[in-house]
C-alpha cells in the first residue's frame, strides 16, 4: 500500500512539473488566435497525417481541401493542425509558431521534419528484397508489395511490376 502511495504521490508530481513547464490558460492554448471564421464556415474532414508518409503530399491533399476558402493562407495555418495524428500532432504541437510568418514557414518546417519518409522511399533494390514474413499470409505479403511498389519513382510499368514480384518470391514458391 504504502508503494501505491509513493508511485501515486511521484505521479502527482511529475504532472505538476508538466503543467508548470507549459500555459494551458485559454488564450495560450490557441496557436493562431488571430485567425476568426465565418459562422457559415465549414470545417472540412481532413485525412489525417501520422508522419509516415510522403509530407509533400500531404501538404498537396490537405490545400487542396482548403482551396475553396479564398486563398486565405491564415486558415490554412490555423487548420493544419486538424490534418494531423499521432507523432505528426505532437510535433505540431510543439512547435514555436512565432517564426512561421507565412504559410511557407509552416510547409517548409514540416517537410523538414519528416523529410525521412522520401529519404527512405522503397527503390527497386528494395522492393526485392522485401520478404513475406512466417507470420503473414501471402494475401497480406502480395498487398504489402504492390503498397511499396506503388511508392517507387518511377513509377513500373505493369510487366516490371510483375517481374520484380516474381523475383522477390522464396524458390519454393515456384
Amino acid at each position: 500500500m504504502a508503494r501505491k502511495m509513493k508511485s501515486l504521490k511521484q505521479s502527482l508530481k511529475n504532472m505538476q512539473v508538466l503543467i508548470s513547464q507549459k500555459s494551458i490558460s485559454y488564450h495560450d492554448l490557441f496557436m493562431f488566435p488571430h485567425v476568426h471564421f465565418l459562422a457559415s464556415f465549414k470545417t472540412p474532414k481532413f485525412e489525417k497525417y501520422e508522419g509516415h508518409r510522403d509530407p509533400i503530399a500531404h501538404l498537396k491533399r490537405y490545400c487542396n481541401q482548403l482551396r475553396g476558402d479564398g486563398g486565405k493562407k491564415d486558415l490554412l495555418m490555423a487548420y493544419f493542425g486538424e490534418g494531423l495524428t499521432g507523432i505528426a500532432s505532437e510535433w505540431y504541437i510543439d512547435q514555436n509558431i512565432t517564426h512561421w510568418h507565412v504559410w511557407d514557414d509552416l510547409a517548409q518546417e514540416f517537410v523538414r521534419q519528416f523529410q525521412y519518409n522520401m529519404d527512405i522511399a522503397p527503390n527497386r533494390n528494395s522492393l526485392s528484397n522485401l520478404k513475406n514474413k512466417t507470420a503473414e499470409s501471402f494475401c497480406e505479403y502480395a498487398i504489402k508489395w504492390h503498397e511499396q511498389a506503388a511508392r517507387i519513382k518511377p513509377p513500373m510499368d505493369k510487366a516490371e511490376t510483375v517481374s520484380f514480384f516474381l523475383h522477390a518470391q522464396e524458390a519454393d514458391y515456384f
